[in-house]
């Protein structure tokens, strides 16, 4: 089997195995708790056990904390200003902590991703703990498979300790980035604008810490972001719109992460057809609403995220950059 279709192989069995406990107890709507715990999987891609061993753990430590975070605020009836203001700082010290930990695929987009979407769903769903243990159980789960997988791989080249330079500017672009398509979403009143703010995260995530933004790249990354969202939303259509049942959509979302996770690295556009109706389909399981005005929602978002992403790139500049901050 290919290196690719072996790593999204592992990360569709990271997400098969509890989806499938979950769907044996009756709870298909807790699917998307499960789902972010899978997406430590994603993290080491193609790298030595050793190497993506770490990398899957930080990765888990972090969407753990996200869905940790996004259930106490939903508990807490937070309001729309409380979750821009938190999921801004989460992306702002996310992309500290991923350019220092070197995680690839790189910056805090899966991370603020289960945070915003964990908050917007009811408190009556699932307690906070049972959130957390969910997702836990579940990365934990994908670490095992990861160790089980004894593929030797070459090492990769040693990072210098600490922060990159350039990384704090980089946290400043994830800053701007995400505050302001908040904003605009929370202002425009478009339901879950916490949409806007991940998709402000992904044209940044190209950016290598230390290095001038490529405007060309990120705008082609932005264009790949919309076109793949437009053609996953037409997807979600298919699937949402006859109004099926709970567990069928469940199933849905478990079969879309091996396509979505096998093209992530090959083509972003393509990828995205197949990984927007799997986040679509579990948000609808988590917090059933018109599926018109759910794809309505995500298109606006996605465009007002990406712009954002774009222009805090563009904005956020210059060679300068300070020394690299050592331990």
């Amino acid at each position: 089997m290919p290196a690719d279709r072996r790593h999204a192989a592992r990360v569709a069995l990271g997400l098969l195995a509890p989806g499938l406990v979950l769907l044996a107890v009756g709870r298909p709507e807790l699917v998307m708790y499960a789902a972010f715990g899978s997406f430590a999987g994603m993290y080491g891609r193609l790298e030595p056990p050793a190497e993506r061993l770490r990398h899957q753990f930080h990765g888990a430590g972090m969407l753990v904390t996200g869905v940790g975070l996004g259930a106490l605020l939903s508990a807490a009836g937070a309001g729309s200003a409380v979750l821009v203001l938190a999921v801004t700082a989460f992306a702002t010290l996310g992309s500290l902590a991923t350019d220092g930990l070197g995680l690839r695929p790189g910056g805090p987009f899966f991370g603020i991703f289960a945070l915003g979407a964990t908050a917007s769903v009811g408190p009556d769903l699932v307690s906070p703990l049972g959130a957390v243990l969910i997702c836990a159980g579940t990365a934990s789960w994908c670490l095992a498979l990861g160790v089980a997988d004894r593929t030797e791989r070459p090492a990769s080249a040693a990072r210098p300790a600490g922060l990159p330079a350039g990384a704090v500017r980089q946290a400043g672009r994830y800053l701007l980035a995400t505050s302001a398509a908040g904003v605009v979403g929370v202002g425009l009143g478009i339901d879950h604008a916490n949409w806007a703010m991940t998709a402000a995260a992904v044209p940044l995530a190209i950016v290598t810490a230390g290095e001038d933004p490529d405007v060309g790249a990120v705008l082609d990354r932005a264009a790949h972001r919309v076109a793949g969202t437009l053609a996953g939303l037409a997807v979600t259509a298919v699937l949402l719109l006859p109004e099926p049942r709970p567990e069928l959509l469940a199933v849905v979302v478990i079969v879309l992460l091996f396509p979505t996770e096998l093209f992530l690295g090959r083509h972003y556009g393509l990828a995205l057809g197949f990984f927007t109706p799997l986040i679509m389909v579990m948000t609808e399981l988590a917090a059933p609403s018109d599926p018109v005005a759910l794809l309505l929602a995500r298109g606006v978002d996605t465009l007002i995220g990406v712009a954002a992403g774009v222009a805090a790139a563009a904005l956020v500049r210059g060679r300068r950059e300070l020394p690299a901050l050592s331990h």
